[in-house]
């Protein structure tokens, strides 16, 4: 399978936490880099998007040698190559998408700009098998608050499969909710872990994304996907030193640590 995102150089998320989860699953992953950042335990300083062309380039290199049979999306880096992505998408239809529409790092900084949100809701959302987005990212898409309402908004916009985690709210449990363009709703309540977790949702929609790739059905691979990034974040390690913010020095397990 094929993942675009971004290269966390600490290791925890982005195009790394892809490769682990995937990896996790036996499937295997095609990385594309979309944009580097600049970033360590306490959190990101800056953003370099790629070029677009580029990005595209890379895409169609990998897709002549070893036809990827599911798409992965992570933070894109600028709306150039939000679109380039939707041309790719158009160019194989024939393939899931799994999109992590991904508008803030794990420590809070913003990193989708209003060209870039605009991209994912008029161009991407529609082109999706299934979104991820936890309950900020599913607002700020929807313009909506519930998450039955944010889920009902995204739908309409093309999406098939839209799952809401829970991770932001300020509940004892972390519920996360799947929503179906035909009606499906599915609901799982999971005990939520002490501290705040870098690379969560990148490593959930992965590990999504590689069950598909290895034929599970969307719920089935949902399912087994939660339970894979909650048993990786409830073996977390501390692999930075960092003091401003002690809570952000926890990053995932290996796959090794942690049962698929």
């Amino acid at each position: 399978m094929l993942c675009i995102g971004g290269h966390d150089p600490s290791g925890g998320a982005g195009i790394q936490a892809d490769a682990e989860a995937i990896g996790a699953a036996g499937a295997f992953a095609l990385t594309v880099v979309s944009a580097l950042t600049e970033q360590n335990t306490c959190g990101l300083c800056r953003i370099h998007p790629q070029p677009a062309d580029q990005v595209m380039e890379h895409c169609r290199t990998l897709f002549a040698d070893s036809a990827p049979s599911v798409l992965k999306l992570g933070l894109l880096g600028s709306s150039r190559a939000a679109r380039a992505v939707a041309t790719l998408i158009d160019d194989h239809p024939e393939l899931p998408v799994v999109l992590d529409p991904v508008l803030a790092s794990g420590a809070g900084q913003q990193v989708a700009d209003a060209a870039v949100l605009n991209q994912l809701r008029h161009n991407l959302l529609r082109r999706s098998t299934l979104i991820t987005p936890n309950l900020p990212e599913a607002r700020a898409l929807s313009d909506r608050h519930a998450p039955e309402d944010c889920a009902e908004r995204l739908l309409a916009t093309g999406a098939r499969w839209v799952l809401i985690t829970g991770t932001h709210d300020t509940t004892e449990a972390v519920t996360n909710r799947l929503y179906g363009l035909n009606g499906q709703r599915r609901e799982w309540h999971w005990p939520r872990l002490p501290g705040d977790y870098h690379g969560s949702g990148c490593t959930l929609a992965s590990a999504i994304a590689a069950r598909l790739a290895l034929g599970l059905d969307m719920i089935e691979a949902v399912a087994a996907a939660q339970d894979y990034t909650w048993q990786s974040l409830a073996h977390a390690f501390h692999s930075g030193r960092c003091q401003l913010t002690p809570q952000r020095l926890h990053t995932l397990a290996s796959p090794g640590n942690s049962p698929a």
